[in-house]
């Protein structure tokens, strides 16, 4: 009997052995990850240009380029918001609110950011410089939310109380910038939302306000299923000291692009603008047969976009003594350039929106 069990015991340490012997020794079979994306570089007026990065219907090239002398520092509205030391009061004017810097940081408000609450959820309008200790400021906006006039909930109805998400839609975006109205804003709001159901297969619009842009983004099916799009694009950026901006494109089509005066305020914005063109391409994503009908956007045809929204005739917008915005319109697309009349006018914003 002793004999056998030292045999059994032999048996089994010559089969794991066996087996270690042939992991170390034997070629491993692995399946294949798929090949990278190619991508290319190119030098496009004060820029150099890397892509494409691509998922699913959403493609994305980087801005690199040097830091300006002036970039700042400004704080987001939303991470002001969010410490609550920028306030946005409810004026009751559908398209002017008011907006106070209780900080001695300056503060730096985006057109399309999104602010929830009030009386109407609303998207502001521009570009704006929040001085030091500023007070109350008028800053326009559009209503995004056109079925309330009314406190929602436990909500404060004179105050605004986040600025998470960034206008969803190049559409919407010209329906606030280029040719400013409400009704287009609202047929924007409501095409924005339609989409994102289809696309999900759901109803986002909110229960608690069914017109509410803002609330149809916090749906969680929108939410998860655009989580898929920054969990492979987030990291884009990562280790790369010299990105300041980024241009997309949508089902092979160039959407919109924005750049910065530094990587380290590039950054800043980074989550939020890769966010809202991830919803864009989550709406977009039940006309991706169409897709294969259009010509993949090239690294080329992005860099010449930029270039050709610049040269286009330019007009200026004073939206405070501190903040100047200028606007150039060519056929190919509409480019704004936010500058700091502090700091002799050096440019803190560019926008690039195709027509």
């Amino acid at each position: 009997m002793k004999k056998r069990t030292i045999a059994v015991l032999v048996a089994l340490l010559t089969f794991v052995a066996g087996v270690a012997i042939a992991k170390l020794t034997l070629p491993r079979f692995r399946t294949a990850a798929p090949p990278p994306l190619p991508t290319r570089e190119i030098e496009v007026s004060n820029y150099r240009l890397s892509g494409p990065y691509q998922y699913e219907n959403l493609t994305i090239f980087l801005v690199h380029g040097p830091d300006q002398p002036f970039s700042g520092p400004y704080t987001p509205l939303q991470q002001a918001m969010e410490r609550k030391v920028v306030v946005v009061h409810e004026t009751s004017e559908v398209n002017e609110l008011a907006i106070e810097n209780r900080s001695a940081e300056e503060v730096f408000v985006q057109a399309g950011d999104i602010v929830k609450g009030g009386q109407q959820d609303r998207v502001l309008a521009v570009d704006l410089i929040l001085p030091v200790k500023s007070g109350r400021m008028p800053i326009d906006a559009f209503c995004v939310e056109s079925g309330r006039w009314s406190q929602r909930g436990a909500e404060v109805a004179n105050q605004f109380s986040m600025s998470y998400n960034m206008a969803p839609s190049k559409d919407l975006k010209l329906a606030t910038r280029v040719d400013p109205n409400q009704a287009k804003v609202w047929q924007e709001v409501e095409t924005s939302k339609q989409e994102l159901s289809e696309s999900v297969n759901a109803e986002v619009a909110g229960v608690a306000s069914r017109s509410s842009l803002q609330l149809a983004l916090e749906n969680d099916k929108v939410q998860a299923t655009t989580a898929k799009y920054l969990d492979k694009l987030t990291s884009l950026i990562a280790g790369r000291g010299d990105v300041i901006g980024f241009v997309f494109a949508i089902n092979n089509k160039l959407n919109s692009g924005d750049v910065y005066p530094s990587n380290a305020m590039f950054k800043q914005f980074w989550p939020r603008l890769l966010k809202a063109a991830a919803v864009e391409a989550v709406a977009e994503s039940t006309s991706a047969a169409a897709r294969l009908a259009n010509e993949a956007v090239s690294i080329d045809m992005a860099g010449d976009f930029l270039v050709a929204a610049e040269k286009g005739v330019e007009s200026l917008n004073e939206v405070t003594t501190r903040t100047h915005m200028a606007k150039r319109e060519s056929e190919q697309g509409i480019f704004f350039e936010t500058r700091d009349m502090a700091h002799g006018g050096a440019w803190i914003h560019r926008s690039y929106l195709t027509r």
